[in-house]
């Protein structure tokens, strides 16, 4: 105890000396106090180190895009250098068909001499990183442009800089922070937990226990009863929080329940993993289903049972609803159009630091690690908006530039519910629940100017599509909480919250120009 009281005393000490400094002298100091955290003992650093970095920060900001030597010069402040200038120099020093260029980053004024910057520069064709540690003018060769293509887009766009801005330290506390999200252990669910309380304001009280609905009598379940469900660890966990903070849906995943005409109930759910362990859409019992879900789910699901309004459970075709979820029975996940329904504007759907250009970076990237996976996630969607057929992502990104607007733009076109990709129609979880709807009749006058894969979850259980009045509740819904939902949370340790619940009626054009800002998650009408 001693020691750490003494180490405590060390950094206020820092801590004063650096405002001091700054106050009086307000000159560069020789450190600065966050430089020296990893040199004192882990007990120590690592708290303050999670204080002041989360696992967002792990996200680079976009600088800009550095041009050619006598246009614009680039000029940014960093993380540790506060004046920075870049620009582009084009030549052809290897002698080969397309040349090379020389990036020129001349950084200065350090606010210690113990800090660095992190940055990764990217083009549609490369992505490579660098860091700095003094003032200086650095360089950056690129030997060969790979294509006339990347040489044409260069001289445009220039190359794009990307700012890690929570610096080396920064970025590693980060990657502490977000690698056991993904954790499928205590320590992982709590890393998850944290998160969404962090970024999104979310509660996580605990519900008095049993946590489990003993459901079985399912007489009150009907078709079109809609399940939300929310992940908390492993793999799926960690998916479902990043999901839920960029989009503000407070549930991550959805099925939708079916009684066929012997009254036996099932549940259709896309993602649902098959024995190949690929995402497919599937038909299953509801007790297959709800025993997985109970036993064998390891990611600690919570679900709730949304129940439909009785006007609309009376407008409900279960003939229609079966015919569709038939036709889709075993068809892939919707991949190819997961991130659009999140994407609606060209600025209003991604919290600090993400924006178009750091999406643009990444595709670059698994474009190149994993060309099938980004095929499957964006190319084919990105070319069903400019009207193109079997362009790669550079050729698409250059594409843009030809036609003179921006990647921004084009991913905020909104989806279509009639494009049929290279393996089928598309839908996501949601969008195969929704477009159900669309062909029992539940969206009546509106269902053909309404494209249910622009909806994410938040959005579907906004809809002002399930029950109201809490005495109509089926009487086991609720039975062991003491406190009422509007809805029946059927598993889960902690009471599932759905804000802007049942509150929106269906509008021509819904959800296609929504921004998704956190905290606050604000929607106007009508867009």
């Amino acid at each position: 105890m001693a020691v750490i009281l003494k180490n405590h005393s060390f950094i206020t000490f820092l801590f004063l000396f650096q405002f001091v400094s700054w106050q009086i002298h307000g000159f560069k100091t020789p450190f600065h106090p966050k430089d020296v955290l990893p040199l004192l003992p882990r007990q120590v650093s690592w708290p303050i180190l999670n204080s002041l970095y989360s696992a967002v920060d792990i996200l680079p900001s976009f600088v800009g895009g550095a041009s050619i030597e006598g246009n614009n010069t680039l000029e940014w402040k960093g993380a540790c250098f506060f004046k920075n200038i870049a620009w582009l120099e084009l030549h052809n020093k290897s002698k080969s068909q397309f040349g090379g260029g020389t990036l020129h980053i001349k950084v200065s004024n350090a606010h210690s001499w113990t800090c660095m910057d992190l940055y990764v520069f990217a083009t549609p064709y490369r992505v490579t990183w660098d860091y700095y540690v003094l003032s200086r003018e650095h360089t950056l060769e690129i030997k060969e442009w790979e294509s006339q293509a990347e040489l044409e887009y260069v001289k445009h766009k220039g190359i794009s800089i990307f700012l890690m801005q929570a610096g080396m330290l920064g970025t590693l506390s980060a990657l502490w922070d977000v690698l056991p999200l993904f954790s499928n252990t205590l320590w992982g669910e709590n890393s998850n937990i944290g998160f969404l309380k962090k970024h999104m304001g979310t509660s996580f009280e605990k519900r008095p226990q049993p946590w489990v609905t003993n459901l079985t009598n399912t007489d009150d379940i009907h078709s079109g009863d809609f399940l939300a469900l929310s992940k908390i660890r492993g793999r799926w966990g960690a998916f479902e929080t990043l999901e839920k903070w960029v989009s503000g849906a407070y549930a991550g995943h959805s099925a939708v329940c079916l009684r066929d005409s012997e009254g036996k109930l099932w549940v259709g759910e896309s993602g649902n993993e098959n024995d190949k362990g690929e995402d497919v859409i599937a038909i299953l019992p509801w007790e297959e289903w709800w025993e997985f879900e109970v036993k064998k789910d390891d990611s600690n699901p919570h679900i709730a049972l949304l129940p439909l309004h009785p006007d609309l459970r009376a407008k409900f075709n279960e003939t229609a609803a079966w015919e569709y979820a038939k036709s889709m029975a075993g068809m892939p996940y919707g991949y190819h159009n997961l991130i659009f329904s999140w994407i609606d504007t060209i600025d209003g759907n991604y919290p600090s630091p993400l924006d178009a250009n750091l999406v643009a970076s990444v595709m670059t990237v698994w474009n190149h690690l994993q060309p099938a996976y980004a095929a499957n996630m964006w190319n084919e969607a990105l070319n069903k908006r400019l009207g193109t057929k079997n362009l790669s992502l550079p050729d698409i990104l250059v594409e843009v530039e030809k036609r003179g607007f921006s990647f921004a733009k084009l991913l905020a076109i909104p989806e279509k519910d009639d494009w049929v990709y290279s393996d089928g129609k598309s839908t996501s979880c949601v969008a195969f629940i929704l477009e159900m709807y669309k062909e029992a009749g539940l969206f009546g006058e509106f269902a053909s100017s309404i494209q249910v894969t622009e909806f994410t979850i938040k959005d579907a259980y906004s809809l002002k599509f399930f029950e109201n009045n809490s005495s109509r509740l089926p009487k086991w819904c609720n039975a062991d909480d003491n406190v009422s939902l509007p809805f029946c949370q059927i598993r889960g340790e902690y009471r599932m919250e759905l804000p802007e619940y049942n509150s929106i009626d269906p509008y021509p054009h819904m959800n296609e120009r929504c921004p998704s800002m956190p905290p606050k998650y604000f929607r106007p009408q009508s867009c």
